[in-house]
Formats: C-alpha cells, sequence, structure tokens
C-alpha cells in the first residue's frame, strides 16, 4: 500500500531527493519550501500525488495547519520527514545571540512543532513513521560547530525520548546521520554584528583551514543513494532508532566513543568521591 509523507526542507539536497524517491514508487508528499515555486518541478512531473506547501518551519502557527491540511487533502500521514534545517558555522566566542538562537529556532524548535502537529494523527491511526534528520555533528562536535552540534544533539535526545514514548502507539522513531552529503551551504558569523571579536584571530583562522581542509577530503554521498536507503528504512518492520548515511564519519565516531567509555572508566574513583561512595565505606 502506497504511503503518504509529509516532508519539510524539500526545495533541494536530501529533502529534494527524499521526496522524489517516495513519489516516483507510487507514494503521496506533501512537500514543504520556503518558496513553493521550487517545488513546480515536482507538481509538474507528479500531478495531483504531491500538494506543495509554503512553510517557514519556525511559524509555530503555520506548521500546525499545514500537517491539518496535508492530513485532510491526502486523509492520513504515514511517514514524517523532519529535514528543514542549516549548519551555522562560527567559533562559540564569535556567535552572535541571534545566531544561535536561529539555528535553535530551525533545526530544533521547528522539528518540535511538526511533531507535535503530526502526533494527534498518527495516535489515532496507531500507526506512523517520524524520521529525524540529524547529523554526524550530533553525536560528536568538531570545532566551529558549536551551535549546530548543539542543535543536533537535542535533536538527538528529544527523538531517543520520543521512540519510548510512542512505541505502544505503534508509532516508529528513526534518527538519520548523514555525514558527507555536501547539499548545502552553511551560514558564517558576522564578526560586524557580535562584538565579541574586533581582531581576527590567528588561532581561529588556523581552525577555520584545518576544517575546511578536513572537509574537502570527505567523500561526499550521493543524496538519491541516500533517499533508495531511506525507502528501506521506512518500510521496515523494525527500523532502527538510529543509522549513519555515509561512511567517512564511521571511523572517527568509533574512536569518539571509544575514548568517552576510556574517560568515564579512568575517572571512576573520582565518580565514586563525587558521589560521597568513598566516605561511606571509610566509615
Amino acid at each position: 500500500m502506497s504511503k503518504v509523507w509529509f516532508v519539510t526542507g524539500s526545495s533541494r539536497g536530501l529533502g529534494r531527493n527524499f521526496v522524489e524517491a517516495a513519489l516516483s514508487r507510487g507514494d503521496k508528499v506533501a512537500a514543504t519550501a520556503r518558496t513553493t515555486a521550487r517545488l513546480d518541478g515536482l507538481v509538474a512531473a507528479y500531478g495531483g500525488a504531491v500538494l506543495p506547501l509554503q512553510l517557514d518551519v519556525t511559524d509555530k502557527a503555520a506548521v500546525f495547519e499545514r500537517v491539518k491540511r496535508a492530513r485532510e487533502h491526502f486523509g492520513r500521514l504515514d511517514v514524517i520527514v523532519n529535514n528543514a534545517g542549516y549548519a551555522q558555522v562560527g567559533a562559540v566566542e564569535e556567535l552572535a545571540e541571534q545566531d544561535v538562537r536561529d539555528q535553535l529556532e530551525t533545526n530544533l524548535f521547528g522539528a518540535v512543532w511538526v511533531i507535535q502537529a503530526a502526533l494527534p494523527y498518527l495516535r489515532e491511526q496507531r500507526a506512523g513513521h517520524i524520521v529525524q534528520l540529524s547529523s554526524a555533528a550530533g553525536l560528536m562536535a568538531m570545532p566551529l560547530s558549536g551551535a549546530y552540534s548543539a542543535s543536533k544533539w537535542a535533536l538527538e535526545a528529544l527523538n531517543e525520548s520520543l521512540a519510548h514514548e510512542v512505541a505502544d502507539f505503534g508509532i516508529k522513531v528513526t534518527v538519520i546521520e548523514p555525514g558527507g552529503f555536501a547539499t548545502r551551504a552553511g551560514r558564517n558569523p558576522d564578526p560586524l554584528d557580535n562584538g565579541h571579536l574586533a581582531e581576527p584571530d590567528p588561532i581561529y583562522d588556523g581552525l577555520r583551514q584545518r576544517i575546511a581542509a578536513f572537509a574537502g577530503k570527505q567523500p561526499a554521498g550521493d543524496p538519491a543513494a541516500a533517499a533508495r536507503a531511506l525507502l528501506k528504512i521506512v518500510d521496515s518492520d523494525k527500523p532502527p532508532l538510529r543509522v549513519l548515511f555515509g561512511q567517512g564519519f564511521y571511523p572517527m565516531l568509533q574512536q569518539v566513543y571509544a575514548d568517552r567509555l576510556k574517560s568515564w572508566a579512568d575517572w571512576q574513583d573520582l565518580s565514586a568521591e563525587a558521589h560521597g561512595a568513598l566516605d561511606q565505606q571509610d566509615r
């Protein structure tokens, strides 16, 4: 049976490929974008199978209205894909307050509004699948990604909690962590606005150069292949809670988690001391 999708950030990148993959196999999609003109090609190709919706996910009222419209139009909702987002680039010290607020409003709160708008319909159906686009940066934080990683780490926790809350309703949750899909540019902070760094700093400049060099060496994944992989996930009876898309970051993540476990183990005595356990044993 064909599925009905609601996908945010459908105008380009992974979101666009997700929509096209769903439509090409006969599913129906409510595709959202901040400018619906970018969805005209989908409408021309797939007609009534696609419902184009103008949406800025930071507008809570609009999110609820668009989700309701999609459900009324198609009669049900099966797959909710929270894809809308962007990467704010910059050292923590140089981020303006608005930089951080804008990052969280889009990446975190936008996803929350979509989930809250869709859940009543999914609970009523006793079925559905919520797919959250996170990032490898949701599992490890690199320099100059503090705001972006904060938003993605928050999404990781939010959706893990959500998965436990909705499992008994028959609703599935999957967090996708892409790595190496260069589908959109990040935003750089404007030093004239933040007032923290009046002069360029050579250490930060060196960090930028090293991060840029590292990013340039990462293999670029094929968004169309990612879309095909997503179809397998939403068709699975037992989809994963978390899954990496791409292999470039996997060895790094293995080392990151090994280092975390070692650090906790190395400091177990201090952990016990902080709890007061050693003092109690001495009495």
